[in-house]
């Protein structure tokens, strides 16, 4: 029960609008909203995140729709995780080494959750959803193994995957887990992501401006 809560909070994803006053307290629901949790700092990546990630969970730079927001307070709005851009069907991947400790339907769509190997006491934990899961409670996963495939219908977002991290009850930044060659290498690079806190630069990335094409000198 205590893995299914967790997985359960990890899936809520308040629509509020930024700046609306949170409300008193509320009881959770089935679909895991409104569940008590503690969150890290607000716009920060946690430093004691360590960037084991070998893969991105899909694709190999896929856009990411919508940045890590936690919530100023327990009911307030935010995101408390990441959704990155991937089709119906398109493979879905563990980041890191390590053994699934959920896979199966929460409020009619699929979730997998990873703990992740050598990440300390408790275990860093990937979750992912909507997934068709293809492991089960106990199986041990290597970094870059398929975990299911994304399930065309049942997220909050339209062709995404939900990306969420979490040690114990507070939740992270999985952005976090990528070391830099991941991240940011390469011609199709993430940034820029407008309020998108960054893993090793401090906070929020601004908005930058393409260079314009020059020709080369003859």
């Amino acid at each position: 029960m205590v893995v299914l809560s967790a997985v359960l909070a990890v899936l809520a994803v308040p629509t509020a609008q930024a700046g609306r006053a949170a409300g008193p307290p509320r009881p959770a629901t089935a679909a895991g909203w409104a569940l008590p949790y503690a969150v890290g700092p607000m716009g920060r990546v946690d430093p004691a995140v360590p960037p084991v990630a070998r893969h991105w969970p899909v694709g190999t730079r896929p856009a990411v729709l919508r940045g890590w927001d936690p919530p100023a307070n327990p009911y307030g709005p935010g995101h408390r995780g990441v959704d990155l851009a991937a089709g119906g069907g398109a493979p879905v991947r563990a980041v890191a080494a390590g053994r699934v400790s959920f896979a199966g339907p929460v409020g009619g769509r699929g979730v997998v959750s990873v703990e992740l190997t050598g990440t300390g006491e408790p275990p860093l934990r990937t979750t992912f959803a909507p997934v068709d899961a293809a492991v089960r409670k106990g199986d041990e996963v290597a970094a870059g193994e398929p975990l299911g495939t994304v399930q065309p219908t049942g997220s909050h977002c339209t062709a995404c995957l939900h990306w969420g991290l979490l040690r114990g009850e507070v939740y992270l930044n999985p952005l976090s887990l990528l070391p830099p060659w991941l991240l940011d290498a390469g011609p199709s690079r993430l940034l820029p992501v407008a309020g998108v806190p960054v893993p090793g630069r401090g906070g929020i990335s601004p908005v930058r401006r393409a260079t314009p094409w020059r020709p080369p000198p003859p």
